[in-house]
C-alpha cells in the first residue's frame, strides 16, 4: 500500500469520528463460551433487511434447497497469551482498535480468558458449503489458517473430522474434505458476472455459533477494492453477515452460489449492513485448482505499475486512458529480460486486453510459471509487442531505482507548473537518504495554487525523467518540461522517486 493510500484512509477514519474496521467474519470461542453471550449476540445483531422480498413472497424454497449443503467449520487453534485473550466484541475493550486492520490479519473475535487451571485453548468458528457429494467443502483460508485440527458440522448436526486439501491466502480460499457414509447435499456455482447492483441475494452461515442462519439483502456494489491483495474484486452486500459467517455461500434467487461471504466493514465488530463476498467466477477457478491439492503458484512479471489517468494518456499520446503504466522494472526479472521499460504502458497480456493495473495483476497471476506470453505495449507514441517468460511469484519483489550522472547546476524554476527545482548536493543527498548514484532534479518548493501541487508533487520528490526521457539535473528537467509545453501537449509526464517508490505523475499545463 502506498503512503498516500495510508494517509487517505486515516483521514477518512478521522472524519467519520469512529474507529472503522474491515475484518474477516470468523468467530472465535473458548471452552468457557456460554449461551447467555450468544443470546445477546442474537438480540443485538440479527436484523432482517427491510423491504426485501422474494418474487413469490418467500425465500423458503431457496433456503430448503441450499441450507442442507451449508456447514459449520470449527478449527482448534494454538493457545494464546492472556493479554490477547481479554475483551469481547460486544464491549469497549476489543483489540480491533486501529482505524483499519490488515484485512486477513486476525483470527476474528477475541478469546475470553481461559481459567488458570486449564491449558490455553481456543476454537475458531466459520462456515462453508459442500460442492460435491463426496464431501468436498469450500471455505475461506482465514477460517482454517493456523489450525491444528479441523471439524465440520453438517446441517443435520453430524460432526466429522476434515482434511485440508489446499488453500490460497491471496484469494482467501480453502478446500476441505470429509468422509461421510452417504452422498451429501450440494450447492451449484452460479455466474457472478451477471450480477447487477440491486439484485436480491441470501447469505447463509453460522454467525456467532448460534446455528445456521439465513439473511436477505441486495447487491450494493460490484468490484470493491479493500486493498487486501492484488485480486480484490469484492461483491458488496447489505445482507447482515457477522463473525462466523466467513466461508458461507452468498446465493442468488435461483439458489446458486454467486459469492463467498468473507468480510465486514464495521465500527463495532458487528454487522452494520456492509459486507463483502468473493465473486463466484473468481472463486470457482481457484477452487478447481485447490481441489487438486496443495498451494497455487502464481506468475510473476517484475514490474511496478500504476493507472493511466487522462493526464497521463494526454502526455504520452494515448487516445484514451487505459492500460497499466510501468513505473519500475525489477532488474533480472522476466520483464527486464523481455525488454519492458519504465514508461511503457502495457495494454495487453497473453491475448487479454489490459484496461487497468488490476487486469494485469490478475492476468499475470493466472499464467503458470514458465509460460511464454506476448505483451502489448504503448511506447513513446508507438504500439510494440514483446515476449516474456513468466516467472514464479515468491512475494519477494524489489522495485528498481535508476539514476543518471550529471554535473550540478543552479536551482531552476518551472513557473508554468509551480515547481522550484534544484540539483542533488551532498547535503541534500544525505538529508533525503539518496543513493550515491542517484541523480535528477530535486523539488525544492511547490506553489500550492499551481498544477504541480494539485497533481500531488511535494518537496523532496526527485524528478528522474520527463516524458519518458531521463534527466540528470534541474537544468535538464526544466528544459525538458519547457520543450513539452512548446510541443502543444496538454500535460507533461514526470517520473518521480519518492522514498522507496518510483511513480509517474502527469501534470497538466492548462491548470498552471
Amino acid at each position: 500500500m502506498s503512503p498516500m493510500n495510508i494517509l487517505r484512509r486515516h483521514r477518512v477514519a478521522a472524519l467519520l469520528g469512529a474507529a472503522l474496521i474491515i475484518s474477516p467474519v470468523i468467530g472465535s470461542f473458548a471452552e468457557s463460551t456460554n449461551n447467555a453471550g450468544l443470546s445477546n449476540a442474537v438480540a443485538t445483531t440479527q436484523t432482517p433487511a427491510a423491504g426485501v422480498t422474494a418474487p413469490n413472497g418467500s425465500f423458503a424454497p431457496i433456503v430448503a434447497t441450499t441450507k442442507p449443503a451449508v456447514v459449520t467449520v470449527t478449527t482448534m487453534m494454538k493457545g494464546q497469551p492472556d493479554a490477547m485473550s481479554e475483551g469481547s466484541p460486544f464491549d469497549g475493550n476489543s483489540p480491533f482498535d486501529e482505524y483499519f486492520r490488515q484485512f486477513f490479519g486476525d483470527q476474528g473475535m477475541p478469546m475470553p480468558k481461559t481459567p488458570p487451571q486449564r491449558a490455553p485453548r481456543s476454537e475458531a468458528l466459520g462456515s462453508g458449503f459442500i460442492v460435491s457429494a463426496d464431501g468436498t467443502i469450500v471455505t475461506n483460508n482465514h477460517v482454517i489458517d493456523g489450525a491444528t485440527s479441523i471439524k465440520v458440522t453438517l446441517d443435520d448436526g453430524t460432526e466429522l473430522p476434515a482434511k485440508l486439501v489446499g488453500h490460497d491466502a491471496k484469494h482467501d480460499l480453502a478446500v476441505l474434505k470429509i468422509k461421510a457414509d452417504k452422498p451429501l447435499p450440494t450447492v451449484k456455482w452460479g455466474d457472478s458476472s451477471k450480477l447487477m447492483t440491486g439484485d436480491q441475494v441470501l447469505a447463509i452461515g453460522n454467525p456467532f455459533g448460534i446455528g445456521t442462519t439465513v439473511t436477505a439483502g441486495i447487491v450494493s456494489a460490484r468490484g470493491r477494492d479493500l486493498h487486501s491483495g492484488p485480486f480484490d474484486d469484492f461483491i458488496q452486500i447489505d445482507a447482515p453477515i457477522n463473525h462466523g459467517n466467513s466461508g458461507g455461500p452468498l446465493v442468488d434467487i435461483h439458489g446458486n452460489v454467486i459469492g463467498i461471504n468473507t468480510a465486514i466493514y464495521s465500527p463495532n465488530g458487528g454487522s452494520v449492513g456492509v459486507g463483502f463476498a468473493i465473486p463466484s467466477d473468481q472463486a470457482q477457478k481457484v477452487v478447481a485448482k485447490l481441489m487438486k491439492g496443495g498451494d497455487i503458484e502464481y506468475g510473476y512479471l517484475g514490474v511496478q505499475i500504476q493507472p493511466v489517468t487522462p493526464d497521463v494518456a494526454g502526455a504520452i499520446g494515448l487516445d484514451h486512458p487505459a492500460g497499466a503504466l510501468v513505473s519500475s522494472v525489477t532488474p533480472g526479472s522476466p520483464a527486464a529480460k523481455a525488454g519492458i521499460e519504465v514508461g511503457d504502458v502495457i495494454t495487453g497480456f497473453g491475448g487479454q486486453e489490459i484496461k487497468d493495473p488490476k487486469d494485469l495483476s490478475r492476468a499475470v497471476a493466472d499464467v503458470p510459471p514458465g509460460n511464454k506470453e506476448t505483451v502489448d505495449i504503448w511506447r513513446k507514441g508507438k504500439a510494440v509487442q514483446v515476449s516474456a517468460d513468466v516467472g514464479r511469484n515468491t512475494d519477494e519483489v524489489q522495485t528498481a531505482s535508476n539514476g543518471e550522472g550529471g554535473k550540478p547546476s543552479a536551482g531552476q524554476g518551472v513557473p508554468s507548473l509551480g515547481l522550484g527545482l534544484t540539483d542533488i548536493t551532498p547535503d541534500i543527498r544525505q538529508e533525503l537518504n539518496l543513493a550515491d548514484n542517484q541523480h535528477g532534479a530535486v523539488i525544492e518548493r511547490v506553489n500550492p495554487d499551481k498544477a504541480a501541487s494539485a497533481a500531488g508533487l511535494q518537496p523532496g520528490d526527485v524528478i528522474v525523467g520527463v516524458d519518458q526521457t531521463p534527466v540528470k539535473n534541474a537544468r535538464q528537467a526544466n528544459q525538458a518540461i519547457a520543450e513539452a509545453a512548446k510541443s502543444g501537449k496538454k500535460s507533461v509526464l514526470l517520473l518521480v522517486d519518492r522514498g522507496d517508490q518510483q511513480i509517474f505523475v502527469a501534470v497538466p499545463f492548462a491548470a498552471g
